[in-house]
């Protein structure tokens, strides 16, 4: 393919990774990010630009990293005749008003969990004192970036539940102006994506497996994620029970990018837990690691419309964050003294290796920006213990001054597989 013109629009700075992706391939590439936090993302690996709307006539494709009012813009260019990659304000809501999304899957005829919504924490301790029970407390909006205030119930009598309702109502009241209370249900976590060219589906799908505590077993603080294991896949139960539902309404939206939702299944049904309206992080760089057709062609074509089935590689692909402190807290001083501006040295040249939250100067990596999330090592193999054995292998040879990362992301495929194959619900229909 001829070199393409590809502008990316960045609310935190999340998508620089594959903005240097794509360079690398040939194209040429401007990249906004708006929060000033963090501006350097990135730096030295790609042209930057302060102000995207001036670029918008020199862009042949235009890509939107997120939700949270994105999709609106994304759609007014769309309208324009401009090829984009984004949502709409109605993708946009699946994702940032956890209630609409529930319900809408309840219109199409997916199962959910019980839930209910809550503006008072006295209201939701009162509710679970009276109602007592496992619950998953779910920010709303904004508040759900912030992936530590997720919490996942333990007690029967939900007095856990209680007591972090307790702790939020005193530190984050002002800043959680809506949140949910969702009955936890017990099985396994996965979740299916696929992209979307504006009128259908593109195959395969993926399945993938988030790995969000802070430690390897699964525990400490949720985290926005630790790593992920994944695979492509025809259509399968899974998705065909949820995404597929939603095909002619993407369509009429004229939705354009990938969209997924995470469930927890077990041998009863299938639940959906929440969408990610829009690329998932560190999930894209994944995916574009376990990708034969160039991720550059492939945008330009999804973006067009065209109806494509990618190539990909066989097996399974793994992604292991590596962070420094003060992830997964906001702490701008432990940040400032600990890690800003560490250098990322390398023992060898590593492959598989993604940008997060990394500047280059005088071809010296850098750590920037504030969240402490630094680099995304993949690893494929045909098999799960391959494909752990590659990325691991790399891990080794990468420095980092207090850096740390989990040693068990692709564990969980060997149980939860397992039961998923047993239960029906990955074979391809």
């Amino acid at each position: 393919m001829e070199p393409k013109n590809f502008l990316f629009v960045s609310i935190d700075g999340l998508i620089g990774d594959i903005v240097w992706q794509i360079s690398k391939e040939g194209h040429n590439v401007k990249y906004s990010v708006d929060s000033k936090e963090d501006k350097e993302v990135a730096d030295g690996f790609v042209e930057k630009t302060d102000n995207w709307e001036k670029e918008v006539d020199w862009a042949d494709i235009i890509v939107f990293d997120d939700v949270l009012g994105q999709g609106t813009k994304a759609q007014k260019l769309r309208e324009q005749g401009k090829l984009v990659i984004g949502g709409t304000p109605y993708t946009d809501r699946l994702e940032d008003d956890r209630a609409f999304g529930q319900e809408e899957l309840k219109k199409f005829g997916v199962p959910i969990i019980p839930y209910r919504d809550f503006t008072s924490f006295e209201e939701a301790i009162t509710f679970v004192r009276e109602n007592p029970c496992k619950y998953v407390i779910k920010p709303s909006g904004e508040a759900q970036n912030i992936k530590g205030l997720l919490f996942i119930g333990e007690e029967d009598d939900g007095r856990d539940v209680i007591q972090v309702l307790n702790d939020y109502n005193k530190a984050w009241a002002k800043k959680i102006s809506l949140f949910q209370l969702q009955k936890r249900i017990s099985g396994v976590e996965v979740a299916v994506g696929a992209f979307f060219n504006g009128k259908e589906f593109l195959y395969p799908i993926n399945v993938n497996f988030e790995h969000k505590k802070l430690f390897p077993g699964d525990l400490g603080p949720s985290t926005g994620e630790m790593g992920t294991s994944m695979f492509w896949s025809g259509p399968n139960k899974i998705f065909n029970s949820t995404l597929k539902k939603f095909e002619s309404k993407l369509a009429e939206e004229h939705y354009v990018g990938y969209i997924d939702i995470n469930c927890i299944v077990n041998s009863h049904g299938i639940y959906p837990l929440e969408w990610t309206a829009r690329f998932g992080y560190p999930t894209i760089c994944i995916q574009q690691e376990g990708m034969i057709t160039p991720i550059g062609e492939f945008f330009y074509n999804l973006a067009s419309g065209n109806k494509i089935n990618f190539k990909i590689k066989n097996g399974f692909q793994i992604g292991v964050r590596i962070v420094v402190p003060p992830f997964p807290f906001k702490d701008p001083e432990t940040f400032n003294v600990k890690s800003k501006d560490s250098v990322i040295f390398f023992k060898k040249p590593v492959e598989g290796v993604h940008i997060e939250d990394v500047k280059k100067i005088n071809s010296e990596w850098l750590v920037t920006g504030t969240s402490g999330v630094v680099l995304i090592v993949c690893g494929t193999g045909q098999t799960m213990k391959q494909a752990q054995n590659q990325v691991y292998g790399r891990i080794k040879n990468i420095l980092i001054p207090h850096m740390y990362y989990r040693t068990d992301i692709g564990d969980r495929w060997f149980d939860d597989g397992d039961k998923l194959n047993t239960w029906g619900y990955l074979r391809e229909v």
